[in-house]
């Protein structure tokens, strides 16, 4: 899995599971010791596993306790499906996608 960044943006590619979880994790609570408002991006993600989705579940929690904000953004169907299978999906929260015309 690679992981870049953009300011408060965390961008995350390839196969999220769990022997990138450390990493991502790390990503992701530097970026909360950072910014009030966090946002990981999905959309290069090729595959998630339950284990990722948990690191996810917590960092929102983490970050809501401390008065911050994590969100997920471009969730494809297949990480949807698993979230609501897991049923974290309501733990995080998963930015809507814009509407196309």
């Amino acid at each position: 899995m690679e992981i870049s960044t953009d300011g408060p943006t965390l961008r995350l590619s390839g196969d999220f599971d769990v022997r990138s979880t450390r990493e991502a994790r790390t990503a992701i609570y530097d970026l909360l010791g950072r910014y009030d408002h966090v946002v990981v991006d999905l959309t290069e993600v090729s595959s998630i596993d339950v284990t990722a989705l948990k690191v996810l579940a917590v960092a929102t929690r983490t970050a809501s306790h401390e008065g911050r904000h994590l969100t997920l953004r471009g969730c494809g169907p297949a990480v949807r499906r698993l979230l609501h299978l897991s049923r974290l999906i309501r733990v995080v929260e998963v930015e809507r996608a814009a509407a196309t015309a």
